[in-house]
């Protein structure tokens, strides 16, 4: 009882820690304390762990602090001395860790993990590996005591460290990993684990070997990067990859990986690990990419054994080599889970140990009671129905290995997108994607063949997660070929054509046949993402057909469950294949074999017109009617011809879908998801029903868009006029497919549209115009937009007045931005019309409205109105080139309207230059330049002109939007005279030749604009030979002595452009003599020009130099 009560008081271990501090003292510093620490503290180690509860936290931190300083840092005993005391030191202080929560500073902290590492580095670095594998396990086991006191210490300890601290223990970590990883992969280790690795595996715990020290030091280090990542230096982290690196890098050098229990833990924490420092890069990874996707390879397949595949799906035998999936797929039964009774997850587990070979485990040192430390042991969820019978507790281990690294793959695409487009060969199949692959396995692979539901789930992520970061270029240089390789190489093209053609088949084959919601939902998104990144124009063309009829197979055969999301989704894919661009010729001969048979049904299923209108008027279900009524505008957009014969269907189904917003009909049967409100989704389906009107009634009348003045002005000049480029206007439908093959189910698609407008004036538009929402009001005004001048002119004056005032109301009245927005528009779009641009007063209103609209806080507000304000002079242009009168008064305040708008962004124009609206800016520039163009306008007299041609000289420079500066270059060529350029003739020259110097290396543009700079260049080099043809007018001495400082430059530019009039033009022959003819009409004109101006100035030696030029081209 006297002994208990000691015990339970903490006085044994004060006693002995007295004692030591006091024999400490005593004892000469070169003497020895392991003696000392043997007979006080480790002969006694369990009494004290057991004694050590009862004291302050503080006092026994400060007692373990001195046990190490003395260990540790006093110590100069030989290695093997050393590692006796060490063991024992571990013990003990990783026993009172987990009994006494230790009061640790960044100084003891220092000190703990100095004295530990210095342990480690002992146990795994420099006792031999023969010591280490004889079969005596202490120091491996001490090693991992070691990490144990860490992590127990540090659960405590990280809430009030520091960062510097944690930083410490990674490097810490790092340091164990790299010494257990030099112990692992050292020549004696290896062929000592050769000679008796049966014998070794008996004798040591499978607890206690180098791989679980890796293992807890990886589950660490991963835990570390998941709490304080973000904070981490980008030195911390390059060294951590660099580690991880090391590890893959070997790994990916063995043929085979080892499965066994030790070693799956071990993989599952080194990809955990991987995976938490990949999801924060500091800095590139590029280096990298391809040594990791390596290694990661490897594990694509591990721990499936061939009884293990036999669960896989099938493969689908002679699919034509799998080239494409149609409809008729035949496909087998879903896989089954082993014969038996069902038991529930719970109870599979609890199970395992009767069905599982039985391993005894061993019990060794206190933290036995922890074992899940180093188990990793899995939550019931990782059970689960979905995945069968788990055999055993190794299948399952392994099956996370895989998951992890597939994870980790998606990291390293989501980290360096550009350098990951490099593995893409690597990781996906470029042939035979429905047969099992034993070795050199792909993402595919796992996703058609892994038993493992989470799996298949992690490559669906994953494989989404690469198509949609892949640059948007990548894929479209894909091109499918029936040869593609030759010899040995094979284009990138090609590998690429035969990854999308692959990519097709395995996707539509699981959607086909999956019936798991888990898995569907994501392989129909990758669907989606697959659709929008193929050039289906390269690539086979019943592709996309057969796209089409796999989807409409899946939607008729249903989906388990409540099949409303997953229904949603598959519809989605629907509409993404029908908005391909450009559209498809043979499906569009397959849609219309449909209508023109007249039936709903074609070789015994639904047609896919029919599929689309039966789900577009499910009322009940506003995300599947949503979801309809997409693909249907998709339809009307990209083939108009088909919804051209369609339209008593469509018009049906829109007007029951506007009824929905009258407060009458019933809503209560709606089946709402995702936490929608009615009228949210009434509002949601009621805008889609409005736009696929728009898109019908655009197809109908033959709507191209408004003329773009740009190529217009362009055809008009000898420069521009072969460099025009096939516009391809987004709100327009695609017209032009046409096939002999498909004559004879022509449709008559060039109707009038008048009929339809006025039914839609009269029966549709009524409903929404006034409707509550700003959505939907917004929706009906742009109907207005795409109307054309000829269905205009045969409306009649009642439907006519009744369009052009819901507009003007709509842009004026009406409160909301979006609804503004649009009636300015149809306003842009209407004023282009000669029957509107020959009424006074209708242009008078539409100038009210787009002006005031141009102060409006909304810059989308403003760019539509600024837009429509350059139609307006466009209009007003050709009237007056037409010999109609102009009111002065009302050109000056589009001027001042124009000048004002090119300071939008509410700070001065420099200012604007760089972050102004670039919408608003062409908008602008354009206007100016139809300014220009008005006869009657005095433009030297103007007191604004010399802003304006800094402003546009300024666009021209600076901008970064290619577009922009063509039509910043194209106002400065308008005036006529040099007089009306006024004080800014000599900077407009000047610039010019600026520009035009350092054409070669335009560097700050973005890359959308790359396509236009043959058209700047042309742009550029026309405005210059206009204004140097007007130079010999000048009476500037700066301006005469630039172009004499200029006049190699000159000459040199000449030399190309004369050169250049002799090339082949793609122009019929009699146009290409015309336009040469114009050509070279314009050079010799500015030639001539700087003649007279050099030999005025008495630089008759300059002069020659040119009269030489113009005599080559005469």
């Amino acid at each position: 009882m006297e002994v208990a009560g000691s015990a339970a008081s903490g006085r044994t271990w004060r006693i002995a820690f007295l004692t030591l501090r006091d024999e400490t003292l005593m004892t000469s510093s070169h003497t020895s304390f392991l003696p000392l620490l043997d007979n006080l503290i480790f002969s006694n180690s369990s009494t004290l762990i057991t004694d050590v509860s009862q004291l302050p936290p503080h006092e026994v931190t400060s007692d373990v602090m001195l046990m190490l300083e003395l260990a540790v840092g006093k110590t100069s005993e030989g290695p093997q001395d050393m590692a006796d005391t060490f063991v024992k030191l571990c013990h003990l202080i990783n026993g009172v860790s987990h009994r006494v929560g230790l009061e640790m500073n960044s100084s003891y902290w220092t000190l703990m993990l100095n004295s530990l590492g210095r342990m480690v580095e002992l146990f795994v670095g420099k006792v031999s590996t023969r010591e280490v594998q004889s079969g005596n396990s202490a120091s491996i086991r001490a090693t991992i005591e070691c990490l144990e006191t860490i992590r127990c210490i540090c659960n405590t300890y990280r809430r009030k460290c520091s960062l510097s601290d944690i930083v410490q223990l990674v490097k810490f970590l790092l340091s164990v990993v790299e010494w257990s990883h030099a112990s692992l992969y050292s020549p004696s280790y290896s062929s000592g684990n050769q000679r008796c690795a049966a014998e070794s595996e008996s004798k040591i715990p499978r607890d206690y070997s180098l791989w679980e020290v890796q293992t807890i030091a990886f589950s660490m280090i991963g835990d570390l990067f998941s709490s304080f990542g973000t904070s981490f230096q980008v030195d911390t982290w390059q060294s951590t990859i660099e580690v991880l690196r090391k590890v893959i890098d070997i790994l990916a050098s063995k043929t085979l990986l080892v499965e066994d229990n030790v070693r799956s833990r071990f993989y599952t924490a080194l990809l955990d690990c991987l995976h938490m420092v990949l999801m924060d890069p500091k800095c590139s990874i590029s280096d990298h990419v391809a040594g990791f996707v390596a290694g990661l390879r490897k594990f694509f397949t591990y721990g499936l054994s061939d009884s293990g595949r036999t669960q896989t799906m099938h493969p689908v035998a002679n699919n034509k080599d799998n080239k494409l999936i149609s409809p008729s797929l035949g496909l087998t039964e879903s896989r089954k889970s082993e014969s038996g009774p069902y038991r529930p997850p719970h109870l599979r587990k609890k199970d395992g140990p009767n069905i599982l070979k039985s391993e005894a485990p061993v019990s060794l040192s206190s933290f036995e009671h922890n074992s899940s430390f180093v188990e990793h042991m899995s939550s019931d969820s990782d059970y689960s129905d979905s995945d069968g019978s788990v055999k055993n507790e190794d299948g399952l281990r392994s099956s996370k290995a895989r998951v992890a690294s597939i994870i980790c793959i998606q990291d390293l695409c989501q980290a360096d997108p550009k350098s990951f487009t490099a593995q893409w060969t690597m990781l996906l199949p470029t042939n035979d994607v429905l047969q099992p692959r034993n070795y050199e396995a792909n993402l595919m692979t796992c996703l058609l063949f892994d038993p493992y539901l989470k799996a298949r789930i992690a490559s669906a992520s994953t494989l989404a997660a690469m198509l949609d970061g892949a640059p948007s270029v990548f894929l479209q240089i894909a091109e499918y070929k029936e040869s593609a390789r030759h010899g040995s190489f094979t284009a990138l093209s090609s590998s690429l054509g035969q990854i999308l053609m692959q990519l097709h088949s395995g996707i539509l084959y699981s959607i086909q046949r999956e019936n798991r919601r888990r898995l569907l939902a994501p392989l129909f998104k990758i669907l989606i993402l697959l659709i929008s990144s193929t050039p289906y124009s390269r690539m086979p063309v019943d592709l996309l057909p057969a796209v089409i009829s796999s989807l409409q197979t899946r939607i008729e055969a249903g989906f388990p469950g409540d099949q409303t999301g997953l229904l949603a989704l598959a519809i989605s894919c629907l509409t993404a294949a029908l908005s391909t661009s450009p559209s498809s010729l043979p499906l569009q001969e397959m849609i219309l074999v449909e209508i023109s048979t007249g039936t709903v049904e074609t070789r015994g299923k639904p047609a896919i017109l029919h599929t689309i209108f039966q789900y577009s008027e499910q009322v009940t279900s506003p995300m599947i009617s949503f979801e309809a009524l997409q693909a249907l505008r998709a339809v009307s957009h990209n083939y108009p011809n088909v919804i051209v014969a369609c339209w008593e269907q469509v018009s049906t189904i829109v007007y029951k879908m506007l009824r929905l917003t009258i407060p009458e009909v019933p809503r209560r049967s709606w089946d709402l998801h995702g936490g929608n409100t009615v009228g949210s989704a009434v509002e949601k389906v009621v805008t889609a029903a409005i736009k696929v009107l728009d898109e019908c009634l655009r197809a109908i009348s033959g709507f191209n868009g408004t003329e773009d003045p740009f190529d217009e002005k362009l055809l008009n000049e000898p420069f521009g006029s072969d460099c025009i480029r096939t516009k391809k206007i987004s709100s327009a439908p695609s017209y032009g497919l046409e096939d002999p093959e498909i004559a004879k189910y022509k449709l008559k698609a060039c109707r009038s549209g008048d009929k339809e407008w006025s039914e839609a004036i009269e029966n549709h538009l009524p409903i929404v115009l006034n409707h509550s929402s700003p959505v939907v009001r917004a929706a009906s005004v742009t109907c207005f937009a795409g109307i054309t001048s000829s269905v205009f002119s045969s409306l009649s004056k009642q439907n006519q007045d009744f369009i052009l005032s819901s507009s003007i109301t709509a842009a004026v009245k009406d409160e909301a931005p979006t609804v503004k927005s649009a009636g300015c528009r149809a306003i842009g779009v209407m004023a282009c019309f000669p029957q509107i641009s020959h009424s006074a007063e209708i242009i008078t209103k539409f100038i009210h409205a787009a002006e005031i609209n141009t102060h409006n806080q909304f810059v989308s507000v403003r760019i539509t109105a600024s837009w429509a304000l350059a139609n307006i002079c466009d209009s007003i242009r050709h009237c007056i080139s037409m010999g109609l009168s102009s009111d002065s008064a009302l050109i000056a305040s589009l001027a001042k309207c124009a000048l004002r708008l090119t300071t939008d962004g509410d700070k001065a124009f420099l200012s604007c230059v760089t972050t102004g609206n670039v919408k608003v800016q062409w908008n602008v520039c354009h206007a100016l330049n139809n300014l220009f163009q008005n006869g009657t306008l005095r433009l030297q007299d103007m007191n604004w002109a010399p802003s304006v041609f800094s402003i546009l000289l300024l666009l021209l420079r600076d901008s970064s939007n290619y577009k922009i500066r063509i039509q910043a270059a194209a106002a400065l060529a308008v005036p006529a005279s040099i007089v009306q350029y006024g004080t800014a003739f000599p900077d407009v020259v000047q610039s010019l030749e600026h520009i035009l110097e350092n054409v070669g290396s335009l560097q700050n543009s973005v890359p959308a604009s790359y396509q236009y700079r043959v058209a700047l260049e042309k742009q550029l080099t026309s405005t210059t030979l206009h204004v140097l043809g007007l130079s010999s007018a000048t009476d500037n001495q700066a301006l005469k002595d630039f172009l004499i400082k200029k006049a190699t430059f000159f000459e040199e530019w000449f030399k190309v452009l004369c050169a250049s009039l002799g090339e082949i033009s793609t122009q019929s022959e009699a146009d290409s003599s015309s336009n040469k003819s114009q050509k070279t009409e314009i050079v010799c004109k500015a030639i001539k020009s700087l003649v007279d101006l050099y030999e005025a100035m008495n630089h008759h030696a300059i002069a020659e130099r040119f009269k030489k030029l113009l005599n080559s081209i005469l």
